[in-house]
């Protein structure tokens, strides 16, 4: 999954990408209007926490913008604008939840789960493949019932493969919902990552999860095959 923060407390700002980071959302930082909007028009992001009071265009000039465009994204705002009529206007112009400042992370995290359950087709508490089974509320994975351990980038990978299950995903998929803007698309890593979770999916099974489709890009399959 991946995350924009557009927040233009620096401090705040880094303090959430680093909880979404270490919950294995691949997450991307704006601290004005223009950088937001330039980013939410170039990446296809699964939500969007938002301040209201940025540097213009504001986070409500945005979020208005967005939504007469026709976009569907998750929108949570983030305000110290906490009134009523704050909230409502908030709300009306397309907010999907509303965060008043300030406000605990452990909320905030809750707020972003359940705003990524609503979305349709995008992330649901439990994936399986054949043997593999992937908690996401616990971060648990499992193989054949034997836990197996990932790290937050191998967790945040499997569960984009686990979202689309026997379809071709490539390099460019994978490195723009896994990873954030920073990534460097010409590195290995991609490679490196799918590397190491086949060895734990799949270690050395005659028949696997997962497949790569050469010069192409690589395959979950739902059936292990």
């Amino acid at each position: 999954m991946r995350v924009l923060v557009v927040e233009d407390d620096r401090r705040l700002s880094g303090e959430l990408v680093r909880l979404l980071t270490d919950e294995a959302y691949a997450v991307d930082a704006a601290h004005d209007g223009p950088t937001a909007d330039e980013l939410a028009a170039v990446n296809d992001y699964d939500l969007i926490v938002l301040d209201l009071t940025i540097p213009p265009p504001t986070g409500l000039e945005l979020l208005e913008a967005w939504r007469e465009a026709g976009t569907d994204f998750p929108v949570l705002v983030l305000s110290a604008l906490d009134t009523v009529q704050d909230r409502v206007k908030g709300l009306d112009t397309g907010a999907d939840d509303y965060l008043p400042k300030p406000f605990s992370f452990d909320e905030f995290l809750a707020r972003v789960r359940s705003l990524l359950r609503r979305r349709p087709q995008r992330t649901i508490s439990t994936y399986q493949a054949d043997d593999l089974v992937m908690d996401r509320a616990s971060r648990q994975v499992e193989v054949a019932g034997r836990p197996i351990a990932l790290s937050p980038k191998e967790f945040a990978l499997l569960e984009y493969l686990l979202t689309h299950q026997d379809e071709l995903v490539t390099r460019t998929d994978i490195s723009e919902h896994v990873w954030d803007s920073a990534f460097d698309s010409m590195s290995n890593l991609v490679n490196v990552f799918i590397y190491r979770l086949r060895k734990k999916i799949d270690g050395d099974a005659e028949s696997r999860l997962l497949h790569t489709v050469p010069g192409q890009g690589y395959v979950l399959r739902s059936i292990r095959c």
